[in-house]
């Protein structure tokens, strides 16, 4: 990696953490508390300015709808939309696991899990999560970005190019089309926008799979 490359693994660090966390967490948990008080605290003109990887007019946009999703905080609007998109129990809007999309059969723990699980294994990285969730859950894979990027960043290209920008982005743009709240929009907006700002940073070729779904 080189020293421009170096300079970049802390946002990085940040981004993951940020966003994989409130993909990850359910909204009114303890885990998403931290996040959720601090994007309701945030200045949206201030964060659009200083947010890594995406440029301020993409980023403006994505906070304006993240925002307007948390005007009235933590409500029920915002939970159950996270479990129509993401948990169930109805079929979920947008699973986020990356199998599903990748798989010809569109399951959980597929072809894309076992690749990134035994990628783990053979760079001596423990599994994120406490191992009943896939590991190619987005939120778990933003958050081992994040901690490759502080731990591990010899890592961090090949973690990219071969196993969570291949089926990011289409992920991230099924939650756009199919969420109905400005939140989950914004977040998948800005998310895909910084994702893409990271490619070009590192200057990544990603090999883009065919989907299923």
């Amino acid at each position: 990696m080189s020293q421009q490359s170096e300079q970049i693994l802390e946002p990085v660090a940040f981004l993951g953490e940020a966003t994989g966390s409130l993909f990850l967490y359910e909204p009114g948990s303890i885990e998403a508390a931290p996040f959720y008080e601090a994007l309701g605290a945030l200045e949206a003109e201030q964060a659009a300015a200083e947010w890594p990887f995406v440029t301020p007019g993409q980023a403006r946009e994505a906070f304006a709808l993240i925002c307007e999703g948390i005007v009235s905080g933590v409500d029920d609007g915002l939970t159950d939309e996270y479990r129509r998109l993401f948990v169930g129990p109805a079929p979920k809007a947008a699973p986020p696991w990356g199998s599903v999309y990748t798989d010809r059969e569109c399951v959980i723990f597929g072809a894309t899990t076992l690749a990134l699980r035994a990628w783990l294994r053979e760079v001596g990285i423990q599994g994120p999560g406490n191992g009943k969730e896939p590991e190619d859950h987005i939120g778990l894979m933003l958050l081992l970005m994040s901690w490759i990027a502080r731990h591990r960043p010899e890592l961090l290209d090949g973690y990219l190019a071969d196993h969570l920008l291949p089926w990011a982005p289409h992920f991230l743009g099924v939650v756009q089309r199919e969420t109905q709240h400005p939140f989950f929009q914004g977040l998948a907006l800005l998310t895909a926008s910084s994702l893409e700002g990271i490619q070009d940073a590192l200057s990544l070729d990603v090999t883009v799979p065919r989907f299923y779904r």
